[in-house]
């Protein structure tokens, strides 16, 4: 699934894990998703002729939009196994005019592979490190894909950036060490793709790296950071020095008009990284 803070799974139920994560996809991709049209475009230079994009783990539909937009001629293929996130991804269809041209099929990528038939474009936005076996998957990718199709793996390269350095109590520099904290616990492990892409019988053509900044003053960065840290705040237990954790709970519960998370005050960050791999 798209643009989420991902991390591993052990030991966590999936069920509590998605709950709350179609509006924090949404929100992510209304304050951080311009990376998006720039990763489309890059796409578009390394392949021609596309009439079949498939989407894995399209979540609320972001990417699948950005793709129906950039490929114009295109039939976009959504993959997606959470009943809610088709519900999303049926809506935001609808929104943006694309009934005709985006299909919808249910599809665990843990199990066997859909017959949705060639394409020349599959794109993996966070979706490919959320499977039990990725070289698999990639195998499948390599063998669903027309002779110069291309693939396309999207990361969230590190978590986003939601507060400031100080935010008027403890120790300078909480959000670091949340990251920290959160890394150590398996968030934001993903590998660099291209061996098991090559592992798969592609080959990598290319690399890059897409930062991006939302600009304070718009009210869904201070909604998209209390989203986002809300939702990171359980793995934390444990794991994060108990001050720090009570200077996160006073911050998330503070909504004056001096509040660290006011939009004022925030300049949310964030960056991708995506690999383009084609098929001989």
């Amino acid at each position: 699934m798209p643009h989420h803070d991902h991390h591993a799974h052990a030991g966590t139920d999936h069920e509590a894990h998605l709950r709350g994560l179609p509006d924090l996809l949404d929100l992510d991709a209304q304050v951080l998703g311009a990376y998006l049209p720039a990763v489309t475009a890059w796409t578009a230079e390394h392949v021609t002729d596309v009439r079949t994009v498939l989407d894995l783990g399209a979540g609320t539909g972001a990417g699948s939009v950005a793709l129906a937009e950039r490929f114009t001629d295109a039939q976009v293929v959504a993959l997606e196994r959470s009943p809610a996130m088709i519900d999303r991804l049926t809506a935001t269809g609808r929104a943006h005019g694309l009934t005709g041209r985006l299909r919808i099929v249910p599809a665990d990528l843990d199990a066997d592979w859909p017959d949705v038939g060639p394409a020349d474009v599959v794109w993996a936005s966070s979706s490919l490190h959320e499977v039990a076996d990725p070289a698999r998957v990639l195998r499948a990718v390599h063998d669903a894909l027309r002779p110069d199709g291309v693939a396309v793996v999207v990361e969230m390269d590190s978590l986003p950036h939601l507060l400031p350095d100080d935010v008027g109590g403890g120790r300078p520099g909480l959000e670091s060490r949340c990251h920290a904290a959160l890394a150590a616990a398996g968030w934001n492990a993903v590998p660099d793709w291209a061996p098991a892409l090559e592992a798969a019988g592609l080959d990598v053509v290319a690399r890059r790296r897409f930062p991006v900044t939302a600009a304070p003053g718009d009210p869904r960065v201070e909604e998209y950071a209390r989203a986002a840290l809300r939702h990171r705040r359980p793995a934390l237990t444990g794991v994060l020095a108990a001050q720090d954790l009570a200077i996160l709970d006073r911050v998330l519960a503070d909504h004056g008009p001096d509040a660290p998370l006011t939009a004022a005050r925030l300049t949310v960050r964030g960056s991708r990284t995506a690999w383009v791999a084609r098929r001989p």
